[in-house]
């Protein structure tokens, strides 16, 4: 008689127990899940200033020590601009000219020394146009820095150097 007695409190703890179990897990999983959230949130903001290069950079520099580069010339560019689902076609007619650091060790590396990137032009050009062409006409009436400033990150990132300090439109017409 004793031990069914036991073996029936042994069997209630473990009901006891499976129960609170329950109960905890139920309540616990949401917060676990608000705080990964939180913590791959602040992660991928530092991942995002790590990756931004040195855009703040162009603050710390001399206006006397920018030399202005226009890109294609000083032509300006027709860019399709993404679709903003209104059913028309929108695009962007810019001129675009890209501040360069003369004091950034590179800026000698790059085209003949003197800041003239015409033998990298091409490449500008299609980053350039890549980067505009993913935004739609609201973005670049609302966000013009906004998209300069990734398109100052994205060619940081082509050429993996920090001599290219601003992107500048010079004309910016957008249709």
């Amino acid at each position: 008689m004793k031990k069914n007695l036991i073996t029936v409190v042994i069997l209630a703890l473990v009901v006891v127990n499976l129960v609170l179990t329950a109960v905890l897990t139920i309540t616990i999983i949401p917060e676990t899940q608000k705080a990964n959230e939180l913590i791959t949130k602040v992660c991928s903001a530092i991942d995002l200033d790590l990756v931004a290069g040195d855009t703040a950079g162009s603050l710390a520099i001399n206006v006397a020590d920018m030399k202005d580069y226009a890109v294609n010339g000083g032509e300006t560019q027709t860019i399709n601009l993404a679709d903003s689902g209104d059913g028309s076609l929108h695009y962007a007619v810019l001129g675009i000219s890209l501040s360069l650091d003369t004091t950034n060790e590179d800026y000698a590396t790059f085209g003949d020394g003197a800041g003239d990137l015409s033998a990298q032009d091409n490449i500008i050009n299609d980053t350039i146009k890549t980067v505009i062409a993913s935004h739609t006409i609201d973005d670049m009436r609302n966000n013009e820095e906004e998209v300069k400033e990734e398109i100052l990150e994205a060619l940081q990132g082509l050429f993996k150097s920090a001599f290219i300090v601003r992107v500048n439109f010079s004309s910016a017409t957008y249709q």
